[in-house]
């Protein structure tokens, strides 16, 4: 049976399908009313769990969101993330634990809070030790301005050294049906209870062309972006998919995909791919 939630951290509840906020437009009417509504729809519709990051329009994307949503519902989780900088007009690396106070600090103020319950580091910065910015971010938990840390992009090795220095409860990379690279970061946060937050979830325009694809979407009467989030869902208890979209109408498609359900032949054909069609 597929659960439909997941407690981050063990005692933050989320429902496990989530919304990525990296799509909305930050322009002025009337792409920016659009954005407002897309997002405002997507709680409407039980979300509990929504993505941004200060990279997505360098801090605009979670004003947008501040703006939609707040105050915010009880029980909503809006997670965001630090680690990249702008400094000379093209977007770099900066895991500076100054960098990192920084950050969160004007993250607090662009989503109107006193604590983001899930900080997200957004790239691990080569040039600074993994040790320097992962104690950044504790001691910002310590001081109460984030409540759970997590990470994106990571091996398993990074992972592990990460644990080493304080708990992670998170971990967002790059995972979809047709590319499972990271398939042993995701082994590795199964067995430690972490989510696993996949960005890039269903495969653009790749989804509908696989064979195999396409014909469990018709025995389904399902779309195939709903077959890619439902294998998702399947696959592992720990992931929490994160599908992105300015479209109210693209939005329900995808949430409706927490009611699909996939046979074991099904999922067998499909666990299959990428290696074959």
């Amino acid at each position: 049976m597929v659960t439909t939630t997941f407690r981050i951290g063990g005692d933050l509840r989320v429902g496990r399908l989530g919304f990525g906020a990296m799509h909305l437009p930050t322009e002025p009417a009337p792409d920016r009313a659009n954005a407002l509504a897309v997002v405002r729809r997507a709680v409407e519709l039980g979300v509990t769990l929504i993505d941004t990051a200060y990279m997505y329009g360098w801090g605009a994307n979670e004003e947008l969101l501040a703006e939609a949503l707040h105050p915010y519902p009880e029980g909503l989780l809006v997670t965001t993330k630090v680690g990249v900088a702008r400094p000379k007009g093209e977007w770099a690396l900066d895991g500076r634990p100054e960098a990192l106070r920084a950050q969160v600090d004007q993250a607090l103020t662009r989503l109107r809070t006193e604590r983001v319950e899930l900080l997200q580091l957004h790239r691990v910065d080569p040039q600074v030790p993994l040790a320097d910015q992962i104690g950044a971010l504790r001691d910002l938990r310590a001081a109460g301005k984030i409540g759970r840390i997590g990470l994106s992009e990571v091996s398993v090795d990074e992972l592990a050294e990460a644990r080493g220095i304080t708990d992670i409860a998170s971990v967002q990379n790059r995972y979809n049906l047709l590319d499972r690279e990271y398939e042993p970061v995701l082994a590795a946060c199964e067995q430690a209870g972490i989510a696993f937050l996949p960005w890039r979830p269903v495969a653009w325009g790749a989804a509908g062309a696989r064979a195999e694809i396409a014909a469990v979407a018709a025995e389904t009467d399902a779309t195939p972006t709903q077959v890619a989030l439902a294998w998702l869902l399947g696959h592992s208890p720990v992931i929490l998919p994160i599908p992105g979209t300015a479209s109210i109408e693209h939005l329900e498609e995808n949430l409706a995909a927490t009611g699909l359900r996939l046979t074991p032949d099904q999922r067998d054909r499909l666990d299959w791919l990428p290696a074959g069609d």
